[in-house]
Formats: C-alpha cells, structure tokens, sequence
C-alpha cells in the first residue's frame, strides 16, 4: 500500500485536472491520483511525460526498452506493468522481455539496442557514463536523438524513483 492516500480526484480543485489526466492518459492511474496531491507537479509532470513519450521522435521500441530496463534496475514493477503492453505494441518482443534483466548474455538485441541498453545501465546505476558507452550512442544517433534518449532514461528514472519512494503500486485500493 502507499505510503500516503492517493488524492481523491473529484475534491472541486483537481476536478478539471484529473479530467483532462484521464482525457491524455485514457484513465486516472495509481501515479496520477498520487501526483494530483500536488497539482503543479501533476500538470508539470504530466506535460513533460507527454512530451518524452508521445512528441519525442526517438523510436517507441527504443524508448519502451529504455523504460523496462530502468523499471527492472530501479525495482519498480509499478512501471514495468504499466509498459510492458506498450512495449509489446511497439513492436518488441516478449523474448527481448524475458531476457531485458540479462541483456548482456543475450543475442536477440541489435548493435544499437545494447549501446541503447549500455547507456540506460550507465546513466541509471552509475550517472557518471564512461566515454565507449556515450561514443556507441553517438553512434547510433544524431544530436537530437541523444538528447532524446538521454532524456527518456532520466526521465523514467525520476519516475521510478517517485513510485518507489511513495510504494505506489498497481494493487492498491483507492
């Protein structure tokens, strides 16, 4: 259970939000009615994420792979649940699910999906990323791909980070 209630959406001065929350999101999730508590932060949030996983022109199966592997690193499941369908519908696959934790060991990823993964493991775990880790994303991207990238994984690490401090998680009751 979180370690706080969620907001309660209908209160009169979250109304409009939670409503439009739900118009972008197609639902109110756990994440959102947590959020709400804070409605500057929920529209900030909101408008940011929207910007990262809907407006950005960085690849939805790259950006999706990004985002399960900061789940798994973080141990966020909250995360990992709510993408891992996105993911699918991005185009990748259940193996490259399977074996997203051990990547490493495994053939099924392209050159650029590892340098993609390197780089989400670096800046995840170590922030600091070693110089052969950022020169195969460079690689693999112009500017605007890199600063995209870069982009999702710190975002999705912020996330990860939110659920986890608060245990929001997507069996709890509201």
């Amino acid at each position: 259970m979180a370690r706080i209630p969620y907001a309660d959406s209908e209160r009169p001065e979250i109304r409009g939000l939670a409503d439009r929350i739900r118009a972008e999101r197609g639902d109110l999730l756990h994440l959102y009615r947590m959020l709400l508590h804070s409605p500057t932060v929920a529209e900030g949030w909101l408008g940011y994420m929207t910007m990262v996983r809907q407006r950005c022109e960085l690849p939805g199966d790259v950006r999706e792979l990004v985002i399960m592997l900061v789940a798994h690193l973080n141990g966020a499941p909250y995360e990992a649940e709510q993408h891992a369908p996105i993911a699918r519908k991005e185009g990748v696959s259940d193996a490259k699910l399977d074996v997203l934790p051990q990547w490493r060991g495994s053939d099924l990823f392209t050159p650029r999906e590892r340098a993609v993964l390197a780089y989400t493991e670096s800046m995840t775990r170590d922030i600091h990323v070693p110089d052969d880790v950022f020169a195969a994303v460079r690689d693999a991207f112009d500017a605007r791909g890199v600063v995209e990238l870069t982009a999702t994984i710190a975002a999705y690490n912020m996330v990860s980070r939110f659920l986890e401090a608060l245990r929001i998680h997507s069996h709890d009751v509201f």
